[in-house]
């Protein structure tokens, strides 16, 4: 017999295994909010006119990275602030330890992968938005329910960062 085999299967089994506990999700979304303020820091460090654009999202992904963190017994990074007189800029070895694993970036310095063309800049922070988000959305399905809810919450904030990122390249 043929036996059919879903070809989604492997990615929900390792969702759920890599969300087995609520704290090792939490500490994976913590991370991939601090890698995904150090790419806005990227991109305003490329393109210092954005700065005021892209401050406030940014704030919002630091205060995404400490809701997760604060679930997950408070491992707060200081590398990455939500304060807008911070640097905007974090150390190379700062952002390549908040980025996450499975990061595609082949470069140490943060600013390198980031493009010449603000509005090509901004389509790349989208993306990294809406993957981030659209991973988020697939991890409620099988987190606890209050982890699901902040899940759900930052999911939906990033979709909306998405929109907004999307209609400045306009």
């Amino acid at each position: 017999m043929v036996e059919s085999r879903n070809t989604s299967q492997p990615t929900r089994t390792a969702i759920t295994a890599a969300s087995s506990t609520p704290t090792v999700a939490r500490a994976r979304a913590a991370r991939d909010s601090r890698a995904l303020a150090g790419r806005y820091d990227a991109v305003v460090a490329a393109h210092p006119k954005l700065a005021e654009r892209l401050r406030p999202l940014r704030a919002d992904v630091v205060r995404h990275a400490e809701a997760f963190e604060a679930g997950a017994g408070g491992s707060a990074s200081p590398s990455v602030s939500a304060s807008p007189s911070a640097s905007v800029a974090p150390s190379a070895g700062a952002t390549a330890a908040a980025a996450p694993s499975s990061a595609p970036s082949a470069s140490s310095s943060p600013a390198a992968g980031v493009p010449a063309n603000e509005k090509d800049a901004l389509a790349q922070l989208a993306a990294a938005e809406r993957e981030i988000a659209d991973r988020r959305a697939e991890e409620l399905l099988t987190a606890p329910a209050e982890l699901a809810r902040l899940l759900a919450s930052v999911s939906a904030s990033g979709a909306a960062h998405v929109y907004l990122l999307t209609e400045a390249r306009r």
